[in-house]
């Protein structure tokens, strides 16, 4: 006998966004994408790169996708990828939406928003790898976890804040526990 379960028994999740924010609008947005279940090295490997200990990123195949998917996601949206980092397992960017992108839309003529994007760009990553995996006969999976973290960048200060987070983000692998598996 199946038990039936209501719509209150399950856990109410947390609203990610804001809720009365057009994320359609100009501006700069810093965006987090991360594997499901965060599975470490799918998308890279970070490694001590010169003799001064500056990191080096080592793409894997999947991580080449995602670095290529950016720009057909600029040319398809008409948006800027500003900065961006492919990590072992998430990838952070920051995307920058103008006037050239408020003249591409759905078709319904409205611009499309933050979450088109990001989804755009997850999509265009996971069709892209299916068809690698499809033609090695291997199962892909489940590539995304079902959301993304973003930042509405809000000034010159916030945006510079989060382009160095993004340009320091590998040296702060390697200090992590993270790091056990990339020293090569």
């Amino acid at each position: 006998m199946c038990k039936v379960i209501a719509l209150d028994d399950f856990p109410l999740r947390k609203r990610m966004r804001l809720s009365h924010y057009d994320y359609s609008q100009n501006g700069a947005y810093f965006v987090t994408v991360c594997t499901k279940d965060t599975c470490n090295f799918v998308l890279s490997y970070i490694r001590r790169g010169d003799p001064c200990g500056r990191p080096e990123i080592a793409l894997t195949p999947l991580g080449t996708i995602c670095q290529q998917a950016f720009q057909s996601i600029e040319n398809t949206f008409m948006v800027t990828i500003d900065t961006y980092s492919i990590m072992p397992n998430h990838v952070h960017f920051i995307v920058s939406l103008s006037e050239d992108h408020k003249n591409k839309g759905d078709r319904k003529g409205h611009p499309y928003g933050l979450g088109a994007i990001v989804g755009g760009y997850k999509s265009l990553v996971a069709n892209e790898w299916l068809k690698i995996c499809k033609s090695r006969n291997v199962f892909m999976g489940y590539l995304w976890q079902r959301n993304y973290y973003e930042h509405v960048i809000r000034d010159e200060a916030d945006y510079q804040i989060r382009w160095k987070y993004i340009a320091e983000n590998p040296a702060k692998w390697l200090e992590s526990e993270n790091f056990f598996s990339t020293n090569l």
